[in-house]
C-alpha cells in the first residue's frame, strides 16, 4: 500500500471510532458520507482511467477528490470563502510546482521524497491560504492536482507528447497528504487559538481564529 492509501485507511478507522467528528461537521460531511468517499477513492483507483487525448483521469485519485472540492465550494456559506478556496488552490499549485522543479532529481541528493515534500508544502500553504477547514482542504487537494496539470502543460509546450495521468501514482499520495495536513492544521491551530482566547476571557474572533459560529465554518 502507498502512503496515500495508508492515510485513507487510517482516516476511515478514525471516522469509525468517532474521532474527527467535529472536523466532518464543519465540512458538512456525515460519518457515512466520509466512509463512502474514502471507499470510493479506493475502488476508483482500481477502475480504468478516463482517457481524453493525452490526459488520463484517475477516478479515485482525481475525479472523486475534485468532486468533494466542488461540493465544499458550493456548500460554503460566503462568497469570500469560495474565493479563498479557489485562489488558495491556484497559489498552492504554483508553490508545489516550483518546489517540484527545484528539488534534486538524483536519488543520492534527495533528502525528502518529493511526494512527501510537495504534500507537506501543499498542506501548509493550503491551510495558510484557505483558513477554514473547507478552504484548507480545497486549497491543498486542488492545488496539488493543478500543479500536476501545470507540469504536463509545460512539457507539452516543449513539444513532448507525454501522457498525463491526473491523480495517479505519486500525485494521489501527494494530494492525500496535502489535504489531510491542511485540515489538521486548520483544526489544531484554530482550536488552540480559541481555547487561548477563552482562557484570557476574550470572546474568540472568528475572523482571526478561523473558528465558525454554530453551524458555520468561516
Amino acid at each position: 500500500m502507498t502512503i496515500g492509501s495508508i492515510l485513507l485507511a487510517a482516516s476511515a478507522v478514525l471516522v469509525l471510532l468517532g474521532v474527527g467528528q467535529r472536523v466532518l461537521d464543519k465540512m458538512r460531511l456525515s460519518d457515512r458520507a466520509a466512509l463512502i468517499l474514502i471507499a470510493a477513492m479506493f475502488v476508483g483507483g482500481l477502475i480504468p482511467d478516463i482517457r481524453l487525448g493525452l490526459v488520463r483521469i484517475n477516478i479515485g485519485g482525481a475525479l472523486i477528490p475534485l468532486g468533494v472540492c466542488v461540493y465544499l465550494l458550493v456548500s460554503a456559506d460566503e462568497a469570500a470563502e469560495r474565493v479563498r478556496g479557489i485562489l488558495g488552490a491556484l497559489i498552492t499549485a504554483g508553490v508545489v510546482y516550483l518546489l517540484s522543479r527545484v528539488m534534486p532529481s538524483e536519488p543520492e541528493n534527495i533528502i525528502l521524497d518529493p511526494v512527501y515534500a510537495c504534500g507537506v508544502a501543499g498542506g501548509i500553504v493550503g491551510y495558510v491560504l484557505g483558513r477554514s477547514r473547507r478552504g484548507a482542504f480545497i486549497s491543498g487537494v486542488m492545488g496539488v492536482l493543478l500543479a500536476d496539470l501545470i507540469t504536463a502543460i509545460v512539457v507539452w509546450a516543449g513539444g513532448v507528447s507525454q501522457p498525463l495521468t491526473l491523480g495517479g501514482a505519486g500525485i494521489f499520495d501527494t494530494a492525500v497528504i496535502s489535504g489531510i495536513i491542511a485540515v489538521l492544521l486548520a483544526e489544531i491551530i484554530g482550536e488552540t487559538l480559541e481555547r487561548a482566547a477563552r482562557a484570557n476571557g476574550v470572546a474568540p474572533n472568528p475572523a482571526r481564529v478561523h473558528m465558525p459560529r454554530k453551524g458555520r465554518d468561516k
